[in-house]
């Protein structure tokens, strides 16, 4: 029996485990693979393979049941979490979505959580916008004397910036501005010529703020790292969230997993739900992790030198919380009690639209997967405000589309190039 045990867990042994195949754990997954680890990838959810798992990729409104919208009954399940969906909640999008009635959660605060569970994550969802942080963000606690103080800066981060972007495939400009260190880009998208008139009557009237591209993760250019991951160039389809069959936008599926299969170093296992990290209590370390099958609820156990953690923020917290041992009765690595507590999260805090009466003589040309970008200048050089830190917008413009009549008339109006005198209200800013 012992050496039945022993052979078990040699079986069981990796180099490094992976938890998780979000973006995060995608990448941890390609580097760990590229160094040669022989490298075991855990995913709680169903495989969903690039290309060939994308139901609704290439599908038109009218071959959906419902022409997008999520019926009433089924939107009820996913209530917590649609609030905060905004684009990504739809019907082409729903099966790779968490269902609130599937796994409960308490709130005592209006809270989106967004779930993605299954191979790729929310890498599959992601709105792709990619900005670097500078000195003034990583100075932020040191300079302002809230939080603590980052460990790095940003000298310490900018070569693994640049790493990321090449392989990635990042678009945008290099503008020059000391809130937003520029990157290693790829050929931006462009603006309309609403976003271009604000962008110089801005430069006009305030020096220190700018509007700029969008930096994003679409292949506007294909270059040769892409070619051999096998991505192709974004065609504008505007339908990422679906799921891109070209590979036009970055996500672990379409990048970074099958580089790191290519290698013959790793092993995907879906439907593995990590219960919990195993810690020796002798050698003092984190040795493997423990696994419940989610088919067969069989628990097992695998083990390695290196765990990687990527469970998003709040299920990392959860794994970690769960790993209880002597050494660490409240959590693993909890010793401070705050584990769990005091999440950080993306603060959304308005929303402005505008009109304006100007180039009816031109119209939307085209989709594009991207928009302009307001960088930070509160608080930049000095405090200046009653707040802390700074803000970034996003915006972009579009005309209004008259929609009336039926057949023939309504082809005509979304057809017509509006001109002043006429009803077309004018672009929208947003």
């Amino acid at each position: 029996m012992a050496n039945f045990n022993l052979d078990n867990i040699k079986k069981r042994s990796f180099d490094a485990i992976v938890i998780g195949t979000g973006i995060s754990g995608g990448w941890a997954a390609k580097e760990l693979t590229e160094k040669g680890l022989k490298t075991l990838v855990l995913e709680r959810g169903r495989d969903v393979q690039h290309i060939v798992d994308y139901p609704t990729a290439n599908k038109m409104p009218w071959e959906l049941e419902h022409l997008g919208t999520v019926p009433s009954e089924i939107a009820a399940e996913y209530q917590k979490s649609r609030t905060n969906i905004h684009y990504i909640f739809s019907e082409a999008t729903t099966h790779f979505l968490v269902k609130d009635s599937e796994q409960e959660y308490i709130q005592d605060k209006p809270f989106g959580w967004i779930r993605g569970y299954q191979v790729g994550g929310r890498s599959l969802l992601w709105a792709r916008q990619t900005q670097r942080w500078s000195d003034f963000d990583f100075e932020g606690p040191a300079r302002d004397g809230y939080a603590v103080d980052w460990p790095i800066r940003y000298k310490d981060i900018a070569p693994w910036y640049s790493h990321v972007e090449k392989f990635a495939g990042i678009s945008g400009n290099r503008d020059g501005v000391a809130s937003l260190p520029d990157g290693e880009f790829l050929p931006p998208h462009e603006m309309s010529c609403v976003e271009k008139h604000f962008s110089q009557q801005v430069a006009q009237k305030f020096p220190n703020r700018h509007v700029i591209m969008g930096r994003c993760a679409n292949l506007t250019q294909v270059n040769e790292i892409h070619r051999q991951q096998g991505r192709g160039k974004c065609a504008n389809r505007t339908l990422c969230e679906r799921g891109c069959p070209l590979g036009g936008y970055f996500s672990t599926n379409s990048s970074t997993l099958p580089w790191a299969a290519k290698t013959g170093k790793m092993t995907l296992r879906p439907h593995s739900l990590v219960h919990s990290i195993i810690y020796d209590e002798q050698k003092q370390k984190a040795v493997g992790v423990r696994v419940i099958d989610t088919q067969t609820r069989e628990t097992l156990e695998y083990y390695a030198k290196i765990i990687f953690l990527n469970a998003s923020a709040m299920n990392s917290n959860l794994v970690l919380l769960n790993s209880t041992s002597t050494r660490f009765p409240n959590g693993l690595g909890n010793d401070s009690g705050v584990l769990g507590k005091f999440i950080g999260f993306h603060n959304y805090r308005g929303r402005i639209a505008a009109q304006y009466d100007g180039f009816l003589d031109s119209t939307t040309e085209g989709n594009r997967p991207n928009g302009a970008y307001v960088p930070r200048f509160r608080n930049v050089y000095k405090q200046e405000t009653d707040f802390l830190r700074g803000y970034a917008a996003q915006m972009g413009s579009s005309r209004d589309i008259l929609r009336d009549g039926l057949g023939v008339e309504l082809k005509d109006n979304l057809l017509k190039n509006w001109a002043p005198g006429t009803s077309m209200p004018g672009w929208w800013a947003r």
